[in-house]
């Protein structure tokens, strides 16, 4: 996920909600690559929460996770595609400061060839989610 600009820094301070994009397959099933997010910022997380948070080792990158479970030090946080890496099992838990907001809503924008009525009725119909915790998230990472 791309590093927020320095406008979108300002209006955090301002508007408790912002617009993200997700890069990369590590939310498989539960979020694909291109989609956009709705995050707001400062939400309170709770385990199963989807979280976009900066990368412990490479601060300037946004990363977006599920907030497993609340450890000594932070957040224990793991991508929904255990295939695909980059979570906690690979750099440990993530400091709380590191944790920017929660993911609210996800939205699928519309495909150039999505032209017919039909197509764009089922788009409408479908872009649109918000995004639910999983609160079976810690019983999956004790089941490892």
């Amino acid at each position: 996920m791309p590093e927020p600009s320095q406008d979108v820094e300002r209006m955090r301070a301002v508007l408790p909600f912002g617009v993200a994009e997700v890069t990369g397959p590590s939310m498989v099933p539960t979020l694909r690559h291109g989609d956009r997010l709705v995050v707001q910022y400062g939400a309170r997380i709770r385990p199963g929460d989807v979280i976009v948070l900066r990368h412990p080792f490479q601060q300037d990158l946004l990363v977006v996770k599920r907030a497993a479970e609340r450890r000594e030090g932070g957040w224990w946080v793991l991508g929904d595609n255990s295939y695909a890496g980059g979570d906690s099992t690979d750099y440990g838990t993530v400091p709380e400061d590191l944790v920017l907001g929660k993911v609210r809503l996800r939205y699928r924008p519309r495909k150039p060839d999505q032209r017919s009525p039909f197509a764009l009725a089922r788009w409408a119909l479908s872009s649109a989610r918000p995004v639910l915790s999983d609160r079976s998230a810690s019983r999956r990472l004790r089941a490892r």
